[in-house]
């Protein structure tokens, strides 16, 4: 069994960084009322963390290339482990929110590690076997976070969510250190993109000008500039991008419609799946005054229908285009969300059941496929660069997600004031639920219209390349 260490290793840091993106939404209203923080606070301590990820996954890829992905993964752990520490001793806001973002370095370091570790570690079969195991990994955390989440804050407090990540980190770094390979790094050639690394960093201004237009509004100075910044350092990413020899992003790729269309759909799951349950937590907790773990178990039949239908759907659907379960996966996701619009001022957590059944069914469909799907898109050699761009389309979704949703909701609250907050809060996540189904039926409409050939641009590579890639998996 002593071959399956460096499966654990991997595993135990995966499932860490992964419950972290969730297993703050329980604990919210807690931390608000110790640390007495505003409402867009809140949204900073969710958002901060995916959207480190987000901007730094292509810049921590090619980093891991150069210094060796063992070693970035054993920093992003270290990383990880201090910065939860500096979260769970948090005195304010502020201090949270910073040891989030520290958080999110750590976890972009350890993500963009993780596959290429188990290819290195795993040949033949028992590579297979592994990321099997990985992807279900995956899917627990999903699942788990929430959970967790509310166990750890109602029993313990909700500083004890980030207490539990240092034994994890330490077990994870101590395997790693005692049986994972190292694995060498590819000789330097050329300098590493950090005009295109920071400039894409920079683009996060969007982020916090959506966040900030909640309270702010979208006249205020500070708002308008960021936003004035984001679109500058898109435009500056852009030139960057087409200039340099050896680019963070092949810009050429996005001239693959299929390529373009499963990213934008991409994005827009995470936003429309995952994303309204920062709202949804706050409802079911200080409207329904449901305790931490209950508020947990309520959106957890998402999460459960995502990890009974993927591995059904993968058999049931073998042979059929990929194109199909994405399709009806972004669908069902989008119709899902819309029947959470069945909450309504003397509805109770049950309301959510429907919907929260139908969007978990949507994600196990589409998502296993998507990124398979992506990659065949893509030559051979653009692989690598395909994926990473691919993940940080999904990371940024949810932190788009989160802070678009959050003007929504903060706005809908404002403009529709009731005396009894069950009226304002269901007239708020209403509007909320509506925006993310929306943009659910949309990303199915993007995969209808440009993922037609999934493999046509790679046509300009090698016949065998080109072969290869018209597998869908």
């Amino acid at each position: 069994m002593r071959k399956w260490i460096p499966l654990t290793a991997i595993c135990v840091g995966a499932f860490m960084l992964l419950v972290d993106a969730s297993i703050v939404n329980t604990a919210l209203p807690e931390m608000s009322e110790d640390l007495h923080s505003t409402f867009t606070a809140l949204q900073w301590v969710v958002d901060v963390y995916a959207l480190t990820l987000a901007a730094l996954l292509m810049a921590f890829g090619s980093l891991g290339d150069r210094l060796g992905h063992r070693r970035l993964y054993l920093a992003g752990l270290a990383v990880f482990g201090l910065a939860s520490l500096a979260c769970a001793l948090a005195p304010d806001a502020g201090a949270l929110i910073a040891a989030r973002a520290a958080q999110g370095i750590g976890g972009a370091a350890m993500m963009t590690s993780t596959t290429a570790l188990l290819n290195t570690a795993y040949q033949g079969r028992d590579r297979g076997t592994a990321f099997g195991v990985w992807g279900a990994v995956n899917g627990a955390a999903a699942a788990a976070g929430p959970v967790l989440g509310g166990l750890l804050t109602q029993q313990l407090g909700w500083r004890s969510i980030f207490l539990v990540n240092l034994p994890i980190a330490a077990l994870a770094g101590w395997l790693t250190v005692r049986r994972l390979t190292a694995d060498r790094p590819r000789p330097a050639t050329g300098r590493p993109d950090l005009p295109g690394a920071a400039a894409f960093t920079l683009f996060a201004a969007l982020t916090y000008g959506l966040i900030e237009s909640g309270e702010r509004g979208w006249s205020d100075p500070l708002v308008l500039t960021t936003l004035a910044t984001a679109a500058l350092a898109l435009a500056a990413f852009t030139t960057v991008e087409l200039r340099t020899p050896r680019p963070l992003l092949d810009l050429r790729l996005l001239r693959n419609p299929a390529f373009l269309g499963l990213a934008a759909a991409g994005l827009l799951l995470t936003a429309a799946a995952f994303a309204p349950l920062t709202y949804t937590g706050l409802w079911l907790q200080q409207v329904l005054h449901l305790s931490p773990l209950d508020a947990g178990l309520a959106v957890c039949p998402l999460a459960a229908a995502a990890f009974v239908t993927a591995p059904a759907a993968t058999r049931l659907l073998r042979g059929a285009p990929p194109r199909l379960p994405i399709t009806l996966g972004l669908a069902l996701i989008g119709g899902g969300t819309l029947l959470l619009t069945l909450v309504s001022p003397g509805t109770g957590w049950t309301a959510l059941l429907p919907g929260l059944l139908l969007t978990g069914v949507g994600v196990g469909l589409a998502t296993p496929q998507m990124m398979s799907t992506a990659l065949a898109a893509v030559p051979r050699e653009r692989a690598g660069m395909a994926s990473g761009a691919f993940n940080t389309a999904r990371q940024l979704g949810l932190a788009l997600g989160i802070a678009v949703l959050g003007t929504v909701f903060q706005n809908t609250l404002r403009d529709h004031p009731a005396a009894d907050p069950r009226h304002g809060y269901a007239t708020a996540l209403d509007h909320v639920y509506l925006a993310a189904g929306t943009a659910g039926l949309l990303a199915a409409a993007l995969v209808v219209l440009l993922v037609r050939r999934p493999a046509a641009a790679a046509t300009a590579t090698p016949e065998p390349a080109k072969e290869r890639s018209m597998q869908p998996s």
